[in-house]
């Protein structure tokens, strides 16, 4: 059984490994993660940052890093998910975006956006986006570095009821 909760400080040292153990971080990336990850954990007064972990078999499986995208009404963007390569295939990134989405939901969020690479060991990761119902909206051509795209995905959430159209 997995569960997903609030990271804390004892989550901070397995959640680091299983950035590294990906092998789909840089050193530079994985660095920017962890500032992130000591903001949350030192900043109580910051809300632009929520971290929660995965357990599964009693092991903190992955993490997910998200947030409000300020000066927007609803709008939430996904910076980071990561499922540690011993847990991949077992469904637990679709359990972290279902649980990320359902609670933008209940924050009254409207949609959600997530950037990524367009680099070849990104394959797998767009078509998990695209499988969750995500729509690539936009692709800035050599963002990262030349011939490495910026693509944004974006998946708008059910408002009363009813999925707002794409387009």
């Amino acid at each position: 059984m997995s569960a997903i909760r609030p990271m804390i400080a004892a989550d901070k040292p397995p959640v680091m490994t299983l950035l590294r153990q990906t092998r789909f971080f840089t050193e530079e990336e994985i660095q920017v993660a962890e500032e992130l990850i000591d903001l949350y954990l030192n900043d109580g007064r910051q809300t632009d940052y929520r971290l929660v972990v995965i357990e599964h078999e009693q092991t903190v499986a992955g993490y997910l890093c998200y947030g409000p995208t300020p000066l927007t009404q609803g709008t939430f963007d996904l910076y980071w998910i990561a499922v540690s390569p011993d847990f991949q295939g077992h469904g637990l990134g679709t359990q972290l975006l279902s649980w990320l989405e359902n609670k933008v939901q209940e924050e009254h969020g409207r949609l959600v956006l997530i950037e990524t690479s367009s680099q070849e060991k990104y394959q797998a990761t767009r078509a998990f986006y695209l499988k969750a119902r995500y729509q690539e909206c936009a692709r800035i051509a050599d963002f990262y570095q030349p011939g490495d795209d910026r693509i944004i995905y974006v998946k708008y959430l059910e408002q009363n009821g009813s999925m707002k159209p794409n387009g």
